[in-house]
């Protein structure tokens, strides 16, 4: 029986029935609360050509729009590789033989888990310089707080994969002779990620939204030019919010699909038995030798 099928329960003829109803009735009010929204603007002259004139220039996209993009991914790529390096290590950290590695790492995970983002942003921007002598750049600060806080969630997303990983399995590495860090990086770790993928990836998507609190530090991302400054020079703040949140949504839509594929491709990387350890060649001990399918 898979686990699917353990987990799930499939609807029978009522809920099939009860489930099209709903779909219904939610798709009719969403189109409802889309067409209200529409005629509220429409009346208020939102969609109005001149107000959208503005994105039909080159200039509006090559000044504004794309160097904030590219300023917006920058930050959120170098931040989600260092959150999720970070999640891994203090996640390994907090489930330590070791009390000395142990408590530490849980005082850094916990800590920045409560201390607020923006205000972690900004005591790096302005405070760090105090403690370094020497400035920190906003880029720095934004991608430093990113990694802090989203680093200390993803620490706890891996810590609770690990622990849901049947104990089993650690056992039968030891006992062929694995050592502990090998049983964390070739079995544990690889485990823990795909079963929290969508916990990962709803922290990236997270972490994605949040490099717009780079404002605070006039970090040039896509919210502060694309909503703030072309605002300023265009003076269509709605139209200009409306472009930057089709934006947003079409990242994190290309992220979700992203993650969706490394899901897929991870689940067709399964275990056989090679030809070579025949049924006849079973070592000794009863245990055939497994390897990973290329």
């Amino acid at each position: 029986m898979s686990t699917s099928n353990v987990l799930y329960d499939h609807p029978g003829p009522r809920a099939r029935v009860r489930n099209a109803v709903l779909s219904v009735v939610f798709g009719l009010g969403l189109v409802a609360l889309l067409w209200w929204i529409y005629s509220r603007f429409d009346q208020a002259g939102q969609w109005e050509g001149r107000l959208w004139e503005p994105f039909t220039r080159s200039t509006t996209w090559t000044e504004f729009i794309l160097p904030a993009l590219w300023q917006t991914l920058l930050a959120a790529g170098t931040g989600m590789v260092l959150s999720l390096a970070f999640g891994i290590v203090f996640a390994v950290g907090r489930i330590s033989d070791h009390w000395w590695i142990r408590v530490p790492a849980g005082v850094v995970v916990e800590f920045f888990r409560a201390v607020p983002l923006l205000l972690m942003i900004f005591f790096i921007f302005y405070g760090v310089p105090f403690l370094i002598q020497g400035p920190v750049t906003a880029f720095t600060a934004v991608v430093a707080g990113l990694t802090l806080y989203n680093g200390s969630v993803l620490a706890e997303a891996f810590r609770a994969g690990i622990r849901s990983i049947p104990g089993g399995q650690s056992e039968a590495a030891y006992a062929v002779g694995m050592r502990k860090s090998q049983v964390m990086r070739l079995i544990l770790v690889p485990q823990a990620a795909r079963a929290m993928l969508p916990v990962i990836v709803s922290q990236l998507v997270v972490l994605l939204k949040d490099t717009a609190l780079g404002y605070i530090v006039a970090f040039p991302e896509l919210l502060a030019r694309g909503v703030n400054d072309l605002s300023a020079n265009y003076g269509n703040v709605v139209a200009a919010a409306i472009v930057v949140a089709v934006i947003y949504i079409l990242l994190n839509s290309l992220l979700t699909v992203l993650a969706n594929w490394l899901d897929r491709r991870t689940r067709r990387r399964g275990f056989r038995i090679p030809k070579q350890t025949a049924p006849d060649s079973t070592p000794a001990g009863g245990v055939a030798v497994s390897e990973p399918q290329g």
